[in-house]
This record gives structure tokens, sequence and C-alpha cells, in this order.
């Protein structure tokens, strides 16, 4: 069984920006010093900030308090058996 705490999910996006950064930005690129890589990175970054995306949070604080307590009946049933 594999539990993800709750407050993981805000990792997930921070891990998707880099990977995004990483694959928009980085990946094919060629530089000679990190000033290079640093200016990039700092291009890329302007233009996404021209067309910014909100992010909607979907989670309902109910449903993840439900998906915990779930999670601790299933713990709870494993380590009694």
């Amino acid at each position: 069984m594999h539990f993800t705490p709750a407050g993981s999910s805000w990792l997930d996006l921070v891990e998707r920006f880099f990977g995004g950064l990483t694959a928009d930005c980085i990946r094919d690129g060629s530089f000679q010093n990190v000033r290079e890589l640093v200016d990039a990175i700092g291009e890329c970054l302007a233009a996404r900030n021209e067309t910014p995306k909100r992010y909607a949070w979907k989670a309902k604080g109910e449903e993840i308090l439900k998906k915990i307590q779930r999670a601790k009946q299933a713990l709870r049933s494993v380590t009694t058996s």
C-alpha cells in the first residue's frame, strides 16, 4: 500500500514546473558557462510570465480528510492482522 500525504500535491506542481523548465529551456540548449544557463532560464521564465495561467485547486478539504481516514483505517487493519 502506498499513502501519499495530502500536502504532497503542491510538491507535484513544483516537480512539474521544473520538468517543464527543463524540457522547454535547458535540455536542448548548449551553454558555455553558468551565466548563459542562468540567462536562458531567465528568458524562458520571462516569456512564460507574459501569458500566465492560473492554477485552480480542485481538491476539497473534506475529500482529503476522508482519504486520510481511509488510509489510517487501512494501516490499522494491516498492522492488527
